[in-house]
């Protein structure tokens, strides 16, 4: 048997080890990466649900929270959590994951983190191909955390077959960007630590901006760390949804869009372009944008 398909058959049975290099070797485009997605079944019927909000809103806790939920019910579960990617080091700053530490000897849970790599929204061709070899290992919910930064979060909704905007009761600011952004991708919204004060006020505030928009969107409040409204949200999650076959084809649409677009940018070194920059920077007349024309014609 080939290598890739002996290493596809030990993920598909379930090995974590194997399953845990193999995403290793996909992150960092290591042989045979290539051919291990080139044999995946994209037909896998494996629900994804994105979690995003701003930093702070407890999508950590509410993550573990949920997993408790489905764990306890014997199902297994997957976690890749997004973390920023560190401008100094290009590695991930949260990987430890404490809010989730007590998950990690649970034989239900396999728990990875990924760095950003500089992809605005959180996601990047890399989450997208660890995703599919999550796909391939047969769990049933896969849950995708990603950094919390605004507009540019609807990048979720390339990847995510339902996605949950987590927010809290002092999430102000967050409201001025639903309109412009977030409730293009909100499947459902979370009002995390709704035993603050003010949380029903901003839920019926958050109420009359949804009911202006063009699809109903359920509105939950949780306390996480309490495990209050966790069945309530669990009960959404596991809901089918109504098959829509122009979601699908946009859902795939923008996977091809950022594989292609990862392909075509395959051969740029950010290292390499770092220190250009920083020789650049010293010139008089430096200019980005000839700056940009002369890395792309030599490197």
């Amino acid at each position: 048997m080939n290598t890739h398909l002996s290493i596809l058959s030990e993920v598909k049975a379930g090995n974590y080890k194997v399953l845990a290099r193999t995403l290793t070797l996909v992150e960092n485009d290591i042989r045979p990466a290539d051919s291990i997605l080139r044999d995946l079944d994209s037909g896998v019927n494996v629900p994804v649900l994105g979690i995003t909000g701003p930093p702070g809103a407890g999508k950590s806790t509410l993550v573990n929270a949920i997993t408790n939920y489905f764990t306890s019910k014997g199902k297994r579960i997957a976690i890749l959590a997004i973390d920023p990617t560190s401008p100094f080091n290009f590695g991930s700053l949260l990987g430890d994951r404490i809010r989730m530490a007590g998950q990690f000897n649970n034989p239900n849970v396999f728990i990875r983190s990924l760095a950003t790599r500089g992809a605005l929204g959180g996601i990047s061709a890399k989450t997208i191909e660890m995703v599919d070899i999550l796909k391939a290992a047969n769990f049933d919910l896969i849950i995708v955390e990603t950094v919390g930064v605004g507009q540019s979060e609807v990048e979720i909704a390339g990847l995510a077959d339902k996605t949950v905007v987590v927010l809290v009761p002092e999430s102000g600011d967050e409201i001025q960007n639903i309109k412009s952004g977030l409730m293009e991708i909100a499947d459902c919204f979370v009002i995390n630590k709704a035993d603050r004060e003010g949380a029903d006020v901003f839920a019926n505030n958050l109420k009359k901006i949804v009911h202006q928009g063009p699809k109903t969107i359920p509105i939950l409040k949780t306390v996480a760390d309490k495990n209050t409204g966790i069945d309530e949200l669990c009960a959404w999650i596991i809901k089918p949804s109504a098959s829509d076959h122009n979601r699908k084809a946009f859902l795939f649409a923008e996977k091809a869009w950022r594989l292609i677009q990862h392909e075509k940018m395959r051969g740029i070194d950010k290292k390499r372009l770092l220190e250009k920059i920083q020789t650049a920077l010293k010139q008089d007349d430096f200019n980005i944008y000839r700056f940009a024309d002369e890395f792309i014609r030599n490197g």
